[in-house]
């Protein structure tokens, strides 16, 4: 599905380069068609209080608010999430707190939110739990990919619907909150149909993003989610920036820079103006803000970081959509309970984090190195995208509004190894496998290539790629206040 039909909402057709999408603008004006969109759900069962698990049963608990839908969370036996769980309002005296195959059987909605390993191993047990008919609901598609793997589907007689909101569940939740006086704000979603047995498995969806404050809401597929999901996280996401800002901080040190000055020029410089001004103003405001010099460095740094990490953008969507990348997380389950992830955060550039956040105050200027190779990276993965078929939403919500809208964010308020330490287990480990190896293609390959002329042919390319046009269009959408970070 890559329209969208719903017999409730009023959707409305976006133009994007080469065609027309449909989308669906949300707004807390739509809560009181919640209830009908929600056709046949009266309980619905939130599976897990990780970030998003946590986050979404509490937007959709108040979204739905006096609808006569009540909202439960699941947890096995022993969470150590059922304190915070509690602490919220969800609890076995009022009956919104449980075990977790016993929410599952209550459920007529039930909301997979568990760990993408865990519910590779546990996803059977939860499926003969439900009850007939019951919906299935995913927020991403590494499920499917681990059953199609193993030429399994999920048990007929289901609806199986996903909504993806495109930021970590920090942002779903506050976002959502700050949206109580702004109306429309909140994160971006996806939605996808994949079985709809009793006809009304789009306007469930529908209604689940807009109880999450999505401010726009787009169609895609449960195969496309996963593979752009998966490939993002491992590139311009997190692996691609952490390979990234390591990379510079080592080319500034050894060019003369103090290390507070190689800190600033590389991470600051990303998560700070480069990550604004992209919000703001587009990829191309990144260059224009630059001028002499320094746009000829941007152009030079462009044209040496674009194959490099369209390459690597290329390898991981393949090894995503093969399985392999999926197959290597269910792996690290097991080994992982004896031997767990060390932090990233142990580098020598991370140790002048605190000193860096303490000096902050005057601007941060943009380093035209760092801006040329991570806008490079960023229309690398873009340009794979479109190529592989994916709808023009997903490509920018996906490559480029999550970064700059909810995890460059997040990571200027930390930094870049704390984001990379606390994220899914399942981004972590795509961290860790991809980051050095864009870290290697930095270093090895772009960086020494700086001296060469830029190449007009690819910075042409850049300033008219249609993703402008589609971003645009697309940032007309987006909430009209930004993250706040305690």
């Amino acid at each position: 599905m890559t329209t969208i039909d719903s017999t409730v909402f009023t959707t409305e057709t976006m133009t994007v380069p080469g065609g027309t999408e449909t989308i669906l603008r949300g707004g807390r004006d739509l809560f009181p068609l919640l209830p009908r969109a929600f056709h046949g759900i009266s309980r619905i069962g939130v599976l897990g209080w990780g970030p998003q698990g946590r986050a979404q049963a509490l937007n959709l608990r108040d979204s739905l608010a006096g609808t006569g839908i009540t909202v439960s969370v699941g947890l096995r036996p022993g969470s150590t999430s059922a304190d915070d769980a509690r602490a919220n309002g969800f609890t076995e005296e009022n009956g919104t707190l449980g075990e977790l195959l016993t929410v599952a059987a209550e459920a007529d909605l039930v909301i997979l939110l568990i760990a993408d390993a865990a519910l590779a191993a546990q996803h059977e047990t939860i499926f003969q739990a439900l009850k007939p008919g019951a919906t299935i609901g995913l927020s991403h598609g590494f499920l499917l990919g681990h059953l199609q793997a193993s030429g399994r589907d999920f048990p007929t007689g289901h609806p199986v619907i996903a909504v993806c909101p495109k930021g970590m569940g920090d942002s779903v939740r506050r976002l959502y909150q700050q949206g109580a006086t702004v109306n429309g704000a909140g994160i971006n979603a996806s939605i996808a149909v994949h079985a709809d047995p009793d006809g009304h498995a789009t306007d469930r969806a529908l209604a689940w993003s807009v109880a999450l404050g999505s401010p726009y809401t787009f169609a895609t597929t449960l195969s496309a989610e996963y593979r752009s999901d998966i490939v993002g996280e491992r590139a311009i996401l997190l692996g691609a920036v952490h390979g990234l800002v390591e990379a510079l901080y080592r080319y500034f040190r050894l060019e003369g820079a103090d290390p507070v000055t190689a800190y600033e020029r590389s991470t600051e410089a990303v998560t700070g103006p480069i990550a604004r001004t992209i919000s703001a103003a587009g990829l191309p405001a990144v260059r224009a803000a630059l001028s002499g010099k320094d746009q000829e460095l941007f152009d030079r740094a462009y044209s040496a970081g674009y194959q490099p990490a369209r390459d690597l953008v290329a390898e991981i969507y393949d090894e995503v959509a093969e399985g392999t990348e999926i197959r290597s997380v269910i792996l690290a389950e097991s080994r992982l309970a004896t031997r767990p992830m060390t932090a990233i955060a142990g580098s020598e550039m991370w140790s002048h984090s605190a000193e860096v956040h303490a000096r902050r105050g005057a601007a941060t200027a943009i380093d035209p190195v760092t801006a040329g190779l991570f806008v490079a990276t960023m229309t690398a993965q873009v340009d794979e995208f479109a190529d592989r078929g994916h709808v023009w939403s997903e490509i920018v919500n996906e490559s480029i509004i999550e970064a700059v809208d909810s995890l460059l964010p997040y990571m200027h308020a930390r930094d870049v190894a704390y984001m990379v330490d606390n994220c899914s287990r399942t981004a972590r480990l795509g961290t860790r496998r991809w980051g050095p190896r864009f870290q290697a293609a930095y270093e090895q390959l772009a960086l020494p290539a700086l001296d060469a002329p830029a190449d007009p042919k690819a910075i042409d390319a850049f300033l008219t790629n249609p993703v402008h046009e589609a971003l645009a269009v697309a940032a007309q959408l987006r909430p009209s206040v930004d993250i706040s970070v305690s």
